[in-house]
């Protein structure tokens, strides 16, 4: 069955996406200070790719529809042991990044007034911590963070794991009709970004990783067909472009507009893309299993979570103006630290979530007997 396989290549763009969501976060450090036709041309070019954080998001949208769906297509299934498993899995790495986070803001002290005016490290970085701020942010409810900036994904990646059986059961009643489906979803997150309804962007992106999972074997089938040689560059190329549209576009289209909010709303699609050339382009799978990309791809969600905590103290503490020296050695220092956190932190949660998953689909099945 398809839900029984484990697809190497795809953990790789898992671990590409987290290092290019890192790369953002400098950049957004680096930007305020750089010359204004260098920053444009910078994010107004190819070169965008490098450091497209929130469109790296959209990725893990489409990853996270697709992998947590994969299980539920295996034989032996239970619902009472993914609920407690993926809760807990997601959450306790969550909390932890939290009691990091905030034990950093208490031993280097900030003052966002000595912050670039409107920049990212000013309006989007907690100064204090309350025991109101923490627990609202450990909860995953509220829209915007700024003890943890990145969150407000985890949101939504817990909103689509809640309402799963809904996403999955919807892909195998479409299932015939998949493609149908996947247009369908590419154009309501393309609607979303239009009317500015962030359900609307971020759940279709989701449900286009659920279609793939249901079709994989049919997917995979297609992938294999003899191509052009040009046919999966192309593809990826063009995934690309989507991805960072919206940027390409600035000279003729002010953010904002209709036409830029459009082609903002293709990331999803160039996301979904890049995870098929990733399963079908021989090329690519080689290059995303070789041994870095696989080893980002096992810490990524470590590296997601302790990297903006980590910047942003290196900032405050050696100041503004020494930007570049904080995200020269916040680079390095964030991958080192996401290595500890997987291996102390998120890996025994894995452990504890499998465990108290397994116990409790025990204890249902005893009660169901």
């Amino acid at each position: 069955m398809a839900g029984s396989r484990r697809i190497a290549s795809v953990d790789g763009v898992r671990g590409v996406a987290s290092l290019i969501v890192v790369i953002y976060h400098c950049s957004l450090i680096s930007l305020p200070h750089l010359d204004g036709s260098l920053a444009a041309w910078l994010t107004q070019s190819p070169t965008k790719l490098v450091f497209a954080g929130t469109e790296a998001v959209m990725v893990f949208f489409v990853l996270s529809g697709f992998v947590v769906t994969l299980p539920v297509l295996r034989d032996g299934f239970a619902w009472s042991r993914y609920y407690p498993t993926r809760i807990l899995r997601l959450y306790l790495p969550v909390w932890a990044s939290l009691v990091l986070a905030t034990i950093l803001i208490f031993v280097v002290p900030r003052n966002a007034s000595t912050m670039p005016e409107g920049s990212w490290m000013q309006n989007g970085q907690a100064t204090t911590v309350t025991w109101g701020s923490f627990l609202s942010e450990a909860s995953l409810i509220p829209a915007s963070y700024d003890i943890n900036n990145v969150l407000w994904s985890l949101r939504w990646e817990m909103i689509f794991s809640l309402a799963l059986p809904l996403f999955v059961g919807a892909a195998v009643l479409l299932r015939r009709h998949a493609l149908v489906a996947a247009i369908v979803a590419c154009a309501l997150t393309v609607t979303g970004r239009i009317v500015d309804v962030d359900a609307l962007v971020y759940l279709p992106v989701f449900m286009l990783g659920t279609l793939m999972a249901v079709r994989l074997d049919d997917l995979l089938t297609w992938a294999r067909r003899p191509r052009h040689a040009a046919f999966w560059p192309s593809a990826t190329a063009l995934a690309l472009m989507l991805l960072v549209a919206s940027w390409l576009a600035r000279p003729i289209a002010d953010a904002g507009s209709i036409t830029s909010r459009t082609l903002w709303g293709l990331a999803g699609v160039g996301a979904a893309i890049i995870i098929i050339a990733s399963i079908g382009w021989p090329r690519l799978s080689t290059l995303l299993e070789r041994r870095t990309p696989q080893w980002l791809g096992r810490v990524s969600y470590s590296l997601y979570l302790v990297h903006v905590p980590l910047l942003a103290t290196l900032v405050y503490l050696w100041g503004t103006e020494n930007w570049l020296l904080a995200v020269t050695v916040g680079l390095p220092a964030s991958l080192l630290l996401a290595g500890l956190f997987h291996r102390y932190v998120e890996a025994p949660a894995h452990r504890l979530s499998r465990f108290v998953g397994g116990a409790v689909s025990s204890r249902v099945r005893s009660l169901l007997a």
